[in-house]
């Protein structure tokens, strides 16, 4: 039941005016990072140009744009327990949100079509098991949660009719230092979710490959592409690319046998152009970039120190570094289009 102070919180939220994208410069990305000693999330326009600067309080990791209104939310460095709802015309921050006793942000979030519906990627400190938080978004309060069907919930997307995936990363984590706690036995899923929160559909690994932990998504078709990073022997080659779609197995998709070590086991992340035929897969402890092709064939590999955000952008990629680079992603390579002295941190988020 909805409590007096969360419903005054939502009246005083409906009257503030609700800008919309255009109002702050039609940004196509939100990207997080670190300016000398300060943390910052920037709104980047599609050749990315700094539109806006929000100081955030500690690291950044991802964001989650509203669909409709200029509204962004920052998400702690994992494992964190803040979020914070940035007004991106004023910086103002509208709320801070906080999960409830014995929970952790994981990082990511998604909203719902509508915007009326903010879900948080989260996990119970002590042993690591995945919920997915729900907010309402008249005033941010806290409305419910989900199980998000395994360990370690990281990356989650909206798919266009409502349902939500979760990439549960498999990884039990300390919860103070991240120390990783059972690698031996590890078990990454992708999780398929009604709009209601109940589970559709779920899918593992091959036995061989289930210390290969799922971390990030890009939507891709009717389904998902995703991340992984390897936590089994180096020497072993792995592919760090996937694709899925719900009803189906997981297909990996694997470079060539000289490109099985360039990402040193490593995908930090990922996107898929609007056309769907090409794929963006980023390493930043590599430097590398690997571009695959629609169906998961691999097409090139780029190098560039410490890349690692990945966006789809127009009808192309960027890809961002903590170097302060933007760059575009395509058939023809790294194109420089911007710097900006920023440091860009993990990832890229495109707003649309």
């Amino acid at each position: 039941m909805a409590t007096r102070r969360a419903f005054l919180a939502g009246l005083a939220a409906a009257s503030l005016p609700r800008v919309s994208w255009a109002e702050v410069g039609s940004p196509a990305c939100l990207a997080a990072g670190k300016l000398g000693d300060e943390f910052v999330l920037h709104g980047l326009s599609a050749q990315g140009e700094s539109l806006f600067e929000i100081g955030l309080p500690a690291r950044g990791h991802a964001a989650a744009a509203h669909p409709t209104q200029a509204l962004a939310v920052a998400f702690a460095r994992r494992p964190g327990t803040f979020a914070l709802v940035l007004d991106c015309l004023t910086g103002a921050v509208r709320h801070r949100l906080t999960p409830p006793d014995g929970r952790q942000f994981n990082g990511h979030g998604a909203f719902s079509l509508d915007g009326a519906l903010l879900m948080t990627s989260e996990v119970v400190a002590e042993g690591s098991a995945g919920r997915v938080g729900l907010w309402e978004t008249a005033g941010f309060t806290r409305i419910g949660e989900w199980e998000s069907g395994g360990i370690g919930p990281h990356d989650i997307r909206r798919l266009a009719d409502g349902r939500l995936v979760v990439a549960n990363g498999g990884i039990q984590t300390d919860p103070g230092d991240r120390t990783k706690l059972n690698t031996d036995t590890m078990r990454p899923n992708l999780t398929l979710l009604s709009p209601e929160g109940a589970l559709l559909d779920q899918v593992e690994l091959a036995d061989e490959l289930h210390q290969n932990s799922i971390r990030h998504l890009a939507l891709h078709g009717e389904g998902v592409a995703f991340a992984m990073q390897w936590e089994g022997d180096p020497a072993e080659p792995v592919a760090q690319l996937g694709l899925w779609v719900p009803g189906s197995a997981p297909q990996l998709c694997p470079p060539p046998d000289a490109q099985g070590f360039a990402m040193k086991g490593y995908a930090g992340s990922i996107a898929v152009n609007r056309a769907g035929d090409l794929i963006a897969l980023t390493s930043a402890p590599a430097g590398v970039v690997m571009l695959f092709d629609g169906v998961g064939n691999w097409l090139s590999s780029d190098q560039r120190a410490d890349v690692s955000g990945a966006a789809a952008v127009g009808d192309g990629l960027r890809l961002t570094d903590g170097q302060g680079g933007v760059w575009g992603y395509g058939r023809d390579g790294l194109t420089p289009l911007a710097r900006n002295s920023t440091e860009w941190d993990n990832h890229l988020i495109a707003l649309a």
